[in-house]
């Protein structure tokens, strides 16, 4: 297993972590087995939130008499100070530890973020919290590239977990600049939530950048962890062979493929549209399926409330077909 400097944090994290939402398929006694292969394989690096259910729980437990050896990294969409203090109380109890290596702001939008840092908001629970040694370091995690650039000149934020996969390169530039501003960079959706089948592609993809500090692939077998390590771990170049099936599958999920790039906002109803889309992909390819309804039940409008204006289609930079995207959506959700 490679290592690496978790940019300002100075944490030394391996090359490929742990993502923390598939754990919440299983039971404790197989979160046990799937820890004791995350440590075999030299994976010291280990992310949850307070909204994947039972995951931090289930990590904790895990990894009971053995936390000195585990990055411990956690994320909340608390806002405000006092929602943050209790969430990183919460956090604390469920790992069965008196730190967290790593504490998150969970994908704010540019406005949650100016509520963070104004006072009464998240950002002064996270200094407190930091000042009395509960949390060793700051980041936040998003899907908006407009977020990330704004993440990068605040001088908290030492690490961004941002989406990087073959289909969605839009923050490479932004990639670049955070490594020469030492934030690491925490590559999530590497397999783009599992709609890359190929994962030892996708994870070689995601490790070839120089500018990824962490591979962030969701897990929740010995096999996955076996797998994910060997592509991570291959040190040859990407072959021709390779880049090809790469371009292959950027024609092929690119007609159909939504990137969370936010341009098709706004919508005349108020329909989340990149929303849909995530907790549809829980719902069909990670077999989250009431996690994922929970979530898309708290929505404010749904997909079945797409009035079919085509607003969305004229704005959207790959020419998705959202209407009939949202149609599928709505028939698997029932709304």
């Amino acid at each position: 297993m490679e290592y690496v400097t978790l940019g300002k944090t100075g944490l030394k994290v391996s090359r490929v972590g742990l993502g923390g939402i598939p754990i919440q398929r299983i039971d404790a006694a197989a979160a046990r087995k799937l820890l004791d292969s995350v440590e075999e394989a030299g994976i010291n690096f280990i992310d949850s939130a307070r909204g994947y259910s039972v995951s931090e729980e289930l990590i904790g437990g895990a990894i009971e008499g053995r936390r000195e050896k585990f990055v411990l990294a956690t994320k909340t969409m608390s806002r405000d100070r006092e929602g943050m203090a209790r969430d990183i109380e919460t956090s604390l109890k469920n790992f069965r530890t008196d730190y967290i290596d790593l504490y998150q702001v969970h994908n704010p939008s540019l406005k949650q973020l100016e509520q963070v840092c104004a006072p009464g908001g998240a950002l002064e629970a996270l200094m407190e919290a930091k000042e009395a040694g509960k949390i060793r370091h700051l980041g936040l995690t998003a899907h908006s590239p407009e977020v990330f650039e704004r993440a990068l000149e605040l001088d908290w934020v030492e690490t961004v977990m941002f989406p990087y996969n073959i289909v969605e390169t839009q923050a490479a530039e932004l990639m670049e600049r955070a490594r020469k501003l030492d934030v690491g960079f925490i590559n999530m959706k590497s397999l783009s939530g599992g709609a890359i089948e190929d994962a030892h592609l996708a994870i070689r993809f995601a490790a070839a950048n120089p500018n990824v500090s962490v591979v962030l692939p969701g897990m929740y077998t010995p096999e996955e962890v076996a797998e994910n390590v060997a592509a991570a771990s291959d040190p040859a170049p990407l072959s021709v062979e390779e880049l090809e099936r790469v371009e292959a599958l950027r024609r092929e999920l690119g007609t159909s493929f939504c990137r969370r790039c936010g341009y098709c906002a706004p919508c005349t109803v108020g329909i989340d549209i990149p929303n849909q889309f995530v907790f549809h992909g829980y719902l069909s390819r990670y077999g989250l399926a009431d996690w994922a309804r929970g979530r898309y039940d708290a929505l404010s409008a749904h997909a079945s409330d797409c009035v079919a204006c085509g607003a969305c289609e004229e704005r959207c930079p790959y020419q998705l077909p959202i209407r009939e995207m949202l149609k599928k959506v709505a028939a698997d959700f029932g709304k």
